[in-house]
């Protein structure tokens, strides 16, 4: 074990919290720096996407993801140093606080957030062990079937949201470095699985605004499909230690055209040929989120009386 991972993970556990039933859990605003997020409003769409991972595992998400008040001190400004004699003189003593959400999260809780983390940052690869991700990754599996058509939407976006960053790491190492020549690699991919169709080309074709996104109007099927051309091509890249933008770009193609050929030779429906769905991943994403904090709320109030 590295000094680096050593000190990881000693971070993680000194803040670790024992409650009153002698169960350990860890809060959202502490675990946020050490995982690599400075910002909460980034953090708590971490938060709220493992919330949804969590729904989706038939498992009560009250159990896990407990959303508390907390008093934080806030520095004062010169209006709040003004006294009524005109003063601007404070004692030491004077303070200002503010409530803000946090969450007391379980251990379940902390690696379906690190699940749905930003794979390009170290610590979260370490804390996708730390949390035992594997476990999690295996009850997914076992539940998967059990999903709604939208859940499994849901499931498999997130998935290639992180595998998609991967491959874009890996293509830049391959030689792939402007944005142009970033649109022709992905161009090549999808080229190589729907028969020659680029990205514009589908967009048009699903009648989509152009600020919306084709993978977030993708059936299950269609997704699992391009997470499949999309985690091979970047194991391949990295396999083949390939070196230019123009080996990148026909490797992403090659790997596009296999998979296609695949679910011809299993007689399956190819990409273009599956239905869009009416709601983006992202408008049911966000019904769910809705959904999960009213109840949310509605539980506390019921704690309350």
């Amino acid at each position: 074990m590295t000094k680096e991972i050593e000190k990881q993970k000693q971070s993680l556990e000194s803040i670790k919290r024992i409650d009153d039933r002698e169960e350990e859990y860890w809060t959202a605003r502490e675990l946020a720096p050490i995982l690599g997020y400075n910002k909460w409003q980034n953090f708590q769409k971490v938060i709220d996407r493992a919330m949804v991972s969590c729904q989706n595992s038939g498992v009560d998400i009250f159990n896990h993801f407990r959303e508390v008040t907390k008093a934080i001190e806030m520095p004062l400004t010169v209006n709040d140093k003004k006294k009524k004699n005109g003063f601007t003189d404070v004692s030491k003593t004077d303070k200002k606080y503010k409530n803000v959400i946090d969450y007391e999260l379980s251990r379940y809780a902390c690696y379906l957030i690190v699940q749905n983390g930003d794979p390009r940052k170290p610590v979260i690869a370490f804390g996708q062990t730390y949390f035992a991700v594997q476990t999690r990754r295996q009850e997914l599996n076992d539940n998967y079937n059990n999903l709604t058509e939208d859940n499994k939407r849901l499931e498999t976006r997130n998935s290639i949201k992180q595998w998609n960053q991967l491959l874009a790491e890996a293509a830049h190492n391959s030689g792939v470095i402007t944005d142009i020549e970033y649109a022709e690699f992905q161009n090549a991919g999808y080229a190589g699985l729907y028969g020659g169709e680029t990205v514009a080309d589908i967009h048009n074709r699903k009648g989509l605004k152009e600020n919306e996104k084709i993978l977030d109007f993708m059936s299950s099927p269609e997704l699992i499909a391009n997470l499949f051309r999309i985690s091979q091509t970047e194991e391949k890249l990295k396999n083949d230690r390939v070196a230019t933008k123009e080996q990148a770009t026909a490797t992403h193609g090659e790997v596009g055209e296999k998979v296609r050929k695949a679910i011809k030779d299993i007689g399956g429906t190819l990409p273009e040929n599956m239905p869009t769905p009416e709601k983006s991943a992202q408008q049911i994403a966000k019904e769910q989120i809705r959904r999960i904090k009213r109840l949310g709320r509605q539980g506390k109030l019921m704690l309350d009386e």
